[in-house]
């Protein structure tokens, strides 16, 4: 069994600054492209970020281009999001999800086989 923990969403206000944190309960997330997405109250969930399972291939929505960055801590089973310039339209539960084995990253949430408990941001204004 897969377990993926978030961590680091909290209250903030707009233009602060968030790294959020997703850690793998064993060491073969090594392998796998993970991503993380976002879910607002009455929204579907969308795709921010993913990376792919070296590292070296990144991808990002449009709407946190420029703002979020991903990236990843094999030694540590972990993978980060940091987030920038954050503003309300940001506030969401984030999650990370693990997607293939030997991936270069998905946008896609069903190409995602399993998932976080999610973390929650809030971007005041």
């Amino acid at each position: 069994q897969v377990q993926l923990v978030e961590s680091g969403g909290g209250l903030v206000q707009t233009g602060d600054s968030l790294r959020l944190s997703c850690a793998a309960s064993s060491y073969t997330f090594r392998t796998y492209a993970m991503g993380w997405f976002r879910q607002a109250p009455g929204k579907d969930r969308e795709f921010v970020a993913a990376i792919s399972w070296t590292g070296r291939n990144t991808y990002y929505a449009d709407s946190v281009k420029g703002r979020f960055t991903i990236s990843r801590d094999n030694a540590k089973n972990t993978v980060y999001l940091q987030m920038n310039s954050l503003k309300p339209e940001d506030t969401a539960v984030y999650y990370c999800g693990q997607n293939k084995k030997y991936g270069l990253g998905s946008s896609q949430s069903y190409e995602y086989d399993y998932w976080g408990q999610g973390t929650q941001v809030t971007v005041s204004s």
